[in-house]
């Protein structure tokens, strides 16, 4: 039964997504999005109460299956736990920044994440956060990521990445490109962590 609710939902969250991409979440009702997904409106605020909640859970489900991808292409790499942290981190922002609903919400309503950014942590930050975390106690471990808590080192990290992810769009020019800003945090990271 939980996968069959699972896919329902995941059918409305396709949905809402859908509706995001063509006309933004200020535009976007739960009854379009009821509408698009072939069932009744109530159908919809049975699962959601309002657009706020069924935006937190489509957030989570893109940005989550975000960094699973980017975890298993890295999974089976060669690379130390340093180099591994300063691929995953980088290959995350550069995966949130082309993905297209991150890029339609920071383009017509990127008032939505400033909570994330400025009030509270969202169920995708914890999700990120648990596995840097563990990657960089994994690195401790190996003797290769400096001593400290395993969490400060995660949440600075964290914290660094946001300003990759959201801004450095604004960094880029004829004279440094967008791959030259990625290196950078590459190299932040290392430097960050190495022991």
């Amino acid at each position: 039964m939980t996968s069959l609710r699972h896919n329902t939902q995941d059918a409305y969250l396709d949905a809402a997504r859908a509706c995001i991409l063509d006309v933004g979440w200020r535009r976007t009702t739960l009854t379009e999005v009821a509408r698009r997904a072939g069932v009744s409106r109530m159908t919809i605020y049975r699962t959601w109460r309002d657009m706020a909640a069924l935006l937190a859970d489509l957030m989570t489900r893109e940005w989550g299956a975000l960094v699973d991808r980017v975890g298993t292409r890295l999974a089976d790499t060669d690379l130390d736990e340093v180099e591994q942290l300063a691929e995953a981190v980088s290959a995350t922002v550069e995966a949130l920044r082309a993905n297209e609903l991150f890029i339609r919400i920071v383009e017509l309503d990127p008032e939505l994440l400033l909570p994330y950014l400025l009030h509270r942590r969202g169920r995708s930050q914890d999700l990120v956060l648990a596995l840097v975390e563990d990657q960089v106690r994994r690195g401790q471990e190996a003797g290769t990521v400096r001593t400290g808590a395993p969490a400060a080192i995660a949440r600075g990290l964290v914290l660094a990445a946001h300003g990759f992810a959201f801004s450095s769009h604004t960094m880029v020019d004829d004279e440094v490109s967008e791959a030259d800003v990625d290196a950078e945090l590459r190299e932040l990271v290392r430097r960050a962590v190495r022991a």
